[in-house]
């Protein structure tokens, strides 16, 4: 190893030891997710220790078969709850697996049974950290949907500020790194100023998976267009229309600011911003589909303008009101498939929808605890424009993006 000492030596080129042993701690809610992590990291770590790419042999904790922590929440039937830990944190260094979006569990409460909601899974996230608190050597939180994360912002000083609330609490209690995919607005990190949070985005996967699926769409000017739905999103569209060297769209809405209905300004016209659509494929760009109106409202309206094929792309699919209404788009040819991420719990029911792709972030997951664990920058797999322009100059990319080649 070169000596550090040296003022020649450049620092990013030196190897670190690990920080200690990893232990993951995966929410009941998405073990699933949580387990094939792990296994992801266990192999590939195997496999660099088979091969003696690593320095890191015999470290204690690098390479082991199971990452994962024997760990148990505890549910009473008054709503309350305990999380147990099997073993000790201490010297560890943790990493909570938490997913706020998951409704697959109940438990019985003294009136009749109960699903858990956002607010309990966030309580359990406080119950997992408090716990491994004075004994862990570093705990950090990947929390891919940010808990309250779409309230960027106070509209009234009579109303809860819960986003900023949430940050500030895990920094309080002394989380070390706070790992969140894609937030709806990436403002929110300035409630805590001072805490180490990545933000890592999806784009990458979900453009490589596109393309995987779909070898009729062509990445050049004159046969596909990046849209927005909305002007709240032209700045993430933006981004993918940059990357990609694609024109943009957006949809504006033309409020009545006359009157107001619930609170709200209602819309009078949704307006397009953009190009003409005629005979172009469609990435419609946004960072979750919630009860996907809006998704609908706008392919409809591409469709209208003469839109050939439409791709719905989003990190996060909730598909709150169910999946009638992609049903029906799919039926009518108004959509032709809709790509959203694993990081979050999705339904049996949603994955064997046809029109439905599901885009697989465990690798990336793995890696960034993998980098995490031993203080490597996180910069070139957070920011992947580097990779998506290769990625688009491939005829076909099968598993271009593997995060552990050495």
């Amino acid at each position: 190893m070169s000596d550090i000492s040296d003022s020649s030596v450049r620092f990013d080129t030196v190897k670190l030891e690990p920080f200690g042993p990893i232990g993951i701690i995966g929410h009941t809610a998405n073990r699933d997710f949580t387990d094939k992590v792990n296994k992801v990291l266990s192999e590939k770590r195997a496999s660099r220790v088979a091969k003696g790419t690593t320095p890191y042999i015999h470290s204690p904790g690098y390479s082991r078969k199971d990452y994962i922590f024997d760990t148990e929440l505890v549910r009473f039937q008054t709503g309350e709850g305990k999380f147990v830990m099997g073993e000790s944190s201490r010297g560890h260094d943790i990493f909570i697996i938490t997913d706020v979006l998951s409704h697959n569990l109940t438990y019985d409460l003294t009136v009749g049974e109960h699903t858990i909601s956002a607010d309990d899974h966030y309580r359990d996230l406080i119950r997992m950290v408090s716990c491994c608190m004075g004994k862990a050597k570093r705990v950090n939180v990947i929390m891919p949907f940010v808990y309250e994360g779409r309230r960027e912002k106070l509209d009234s000083h009579r109303e809860s500020y819960d986003c900023a609330e949430m940050l500030q609490t895990l920094y309080n209690l002394g989380v070390s790194k706070l790992i969140m995919f894609d937030p709806h607005d990436e403002r929110i990190a300035n409630a805590v100023p001072l805490m180490d949070i990545e933000m890592p985005q999806c784009r990458f996967k979900i453009i490589q998976t596109l393309l995987d699926r779909f070898g009729s769409v062509k990445l050049d000017s004159d046969s596909t267009m990046v849209v927005s739905p909305d002007e709240m999103g032209a700045r993430r569209a933006i981004r993918y229309s940059s990357i990609l060297n694609l024109p943009l769209g957006i949809f504006y809405r033309d409020r009545d600011y006359s009157v107001k209905v619930n609170g709200d300004h209602p819309i009078k016209e949704f307006k397009f911003l953009g190009d003409d659509v005629e005979g172009k494929d469609i990435l419609l760009i946004d960072d979750m589909i919630n009860s996907g109106s809006t998704m609908a409202r706008t392919s409809r309206k591409l469709k209208d303008l003469g839109a050939k094929d439409i791709y719905c792309l989003a990190p996060f699919g909730l598909f709150t009101d169910g999946l009638k209404l992609f049903d029906d788009l799919a039926a009518e040819g108004i959509i032709k498939a809709v790509l959203c991420t694993n990081l979050i719990y999705r339904t049996e029911e949603l994955l064997q929808r046809s029109w439905y792709v599901d885009v697989d972030m465990v690798p990336y997951v793995a890696r960034i605890i993998d980098a995490i664990n031993l203080d490597e920058s996180v910069y070139d797999l957070i920011n992947s424009i580097d990779r998506i322009e290769a990625a688009t100059k491939q005829i076909r990319l099968g598993e271009l993006f593997d995060e552990f080649n050495e």
